[in-house]
């Protein structure tokens, strides 16, 4: 399943999904807490999407297939390697912050078992998204600027790693770096975190002085 037909009963569905998956976990929320949540009859819910593995699946497509579209975008701009992947990290670390939720729903379900059949879709994007990853890096190693023996496939992980360790622990960096309000915290984020990432992902992939 690469796309899914929405329309405006189906988007109001996956957000209030995503917000009780998120909240409760994938086993703690039935298909009539989303219906009743959404104020929609629990027969269209299940009209829509089969099934509540389907509407996880769903779920992960809506909220990352435009990932894809940017990092493919990305690939064919003409700049300077460097730009590019300070670029990438930008993009992952807004799309990963616009929807915490969905990436909590993930950070939970991954090794479930029972959800390998949702996480499949999820799955192929990445390995799409990885190629992105791999195509942006061996531009630079083809103009001599970064180093060859780079492990692509742990630079995704360092990202969105590192994003996630100071997400998790929010409000102990919360009260080490007086961040007081959730703008404060956001603008940190955007600025402080995200180039200190830029900084760590520069010294892995350029040449030592």
């Amino acid at each position: 399943m690469s796309q899914i037909e929405l329309n405006e009963k189906k988007i109001q569905i996956l957000n209030v999904a995503e917000r009780l998956f998120s909240e409760k976990g994938f086993e703690g929320t039935s298909i009539r807490d989303i219906s009743k949540e959404a104020k929609i009859n629990i027969a269209m819910v299940s009209y829509y999407f089969g099934s509540k593995e389907r509407l996880l699946e769903s779920l992960i497509i809506y909220k990352t297939s435009d990932l894809k579209l940017k990092l493919e975008n990305l690939l064919q701009e003409n700049i300077e390697p460097l730009d590019k992947v300070n670029k990438l990290i930008e993009i992952y670390i807004t799309r990963i912050s616009c929807n915490k939720g969905i990436f909590r729903v993930l950070h939970f379900e991954i090794n479930s078992k029972n959800r390998e059949k949702s996480m499949a879709a999820f799955t192929e994007l990445k390995k799409g998204n990885l190629k992105s990853v791999e195509s942006i890096i061996k531009q630079g190693q083809e103009k001599g600027v970064f180093r060859k023996d780079v492990i692509i496939p742990l630079i995704t992980p360092t990202i969105i790693g590192t994003f996630f360790h100071f997400h998790m622990n929010k409000s102990f960096f919360v009260e080490l770096l007086n961040l007081n309000t959730e703008e404060m915290y956001n603008n940190y984020i955007k600025t402080s975190l995200t180039k200190h990432i830029q900084q760590t992902i520069k010294a892995l992939l350029v040449y030592e002085n």
